[in-house]
């Protein structure tokens, strides 16, 4: 990223690992949401001169003298933890490295050469190895889909809830699969995008277009709750605008949940008293823990549920920086959009 809505192909030195470090070769990496927001300059959570890049995949080339986890022997397929947590502090210790005071993160901390690259070099604890005959492509799903069971595991979702997820984007597809990996059957997504809408609709997501039953009597929650047979016990907001909190108060019932896991703006108002006294739980989420993310990669190889559907866009260097710029304006429905260093394989190349 050279500066607001450029990007560029550049050549850069070889990284240089160090013993503890493994050298990964990356076939594929996720464009996500905070990365063409800050691509445009909105957030401030990108820079000039930095190279992006977290939900990625790739081979590993190279292992440090000091790396001993045999899943990282050079050949073996791995997804990358983005969350460098220091390992030594209170909140390390308590399992939530994702809130280390001390972390940088692979794709945001600018001073880092990230997943938009040939190569990317990361020390061995946060090289998460994957199933043996998976589908590359599948391990660049990891890191959204970790994002997903965090915020449903921080909401406490359990079989008998009734769950909305706001927003049908990636994150909030990703929300809708960890609910359903809780055990939750009752789960709706409400989109204003209609192919959204169907993707969620092809895992068995109830689905509700906001502007409709705005529109109608009794307003989202009377969608909702026609939808679940009741009211939210648990909402997952994975878009984070002022409107959607505010939506997730509506459509809930007293006492919910309600988890803030989407990242639309750095600020929101809501209606205090639809916390206070309704007494309704507003629960943070961000990233995952260590913890999390490995179980997400383990389920990613064993799960039935056809993942590929999740990706909807493929493309070389050569059409990164289009990709971006159609997602930033919203002038694609792609939800999540692959980038290749080597270019857009060809069904059954070798990668």
């Amino acid at each position: 990223m050279t500066g607001p809505w450029a990007l560029e192909v550049a050549e850069i030195a070889d990284p240089a690992p160090g013993p503890g470090d493994v050298v990964v070769r990356i076939t594929a990496t996720g464009i996500c949401g905070s990365d063409f927001h800050g691509f445009t300059g909105d957030t401030g959570r990108r820079h000039a001169g930095q190279v992006m890049g977290h939900e990625t995949v790739g081979y590993v080339e190279w292992v440090g003298a000091a790396v001993t986890d045999p899943g990282l022997s050079p050949g073996a397929l791995v997804t990358i933890n983005p969350v460098l947590s220091c390992d030594s502090c209170e909140v390390c210790a308590a399992g939530a490295e994702q809130s280390c005071p001390n972390r940088t993160v692979i794709g945001v901390a600018p001073q880092l050469v990230s997943a938009f690259a040939e190569r990317v070099v990361v020390r061995a604890s946060n090289v998460v190895p994957l199933a043996a005959g998976l589908d590359p492509d599948l391990g660049a799903l990891v890191e959204p889909l970790a994002v997903g069971y965090h915020a449903a595991v921080r909401g406490a979702c359990a079989p008998a809830d009734r769950v909305l997820v706001i927003g049908g984007g990636p994150i909030g597809q990703a929300c809708l699969l960890a609910a359903q990996r809780l055990g939750a059957t009752a789960v709706a997504v409400s989109d204003v995008n209609p192919l959204r809408r169907d993707l969620c609709a092809s895992f068995g997501a109830r689905v509700i277009d906001p502007l409709a039953a705005a529109r109608a009597e009794g307003g989202l929650g009377a969608a909702v709750a026609e939808a679940l047979g009741g009211k939210a016990t648990l909402v997952i907001d994975a878009v984070g605008l002022t409107p959607t909190v505010r939506d997730a108060i509506e459509a809930s019932v007293f006492g919910a949940r309600i988890v803030l896991v989407g990242m639309g703006t750095p600020s929101v108002e809501l209606p205090a008293y639809g916390i206070s006294t309704e007494e309704r739980s507003l629960i943070g989420s961000f990233c995952y823990s260590r913890e999390h993310f490995a179980a997400t990669a383990t389920w990613v190889g064993e799960t039935t549920v056809p993942l590929g559907r999740l990706i909807d866009g493929r493309v070389g260097y050569d059409g990164a920086a289009a990709a971006f710029t159609d997602l930033a304006k919203g002038s694609t429905d792609a939800s999540k959009i692959l980038v290749y260093p080597g270019g857009v394989p060809t069904p059954g190349e070798s990668r």
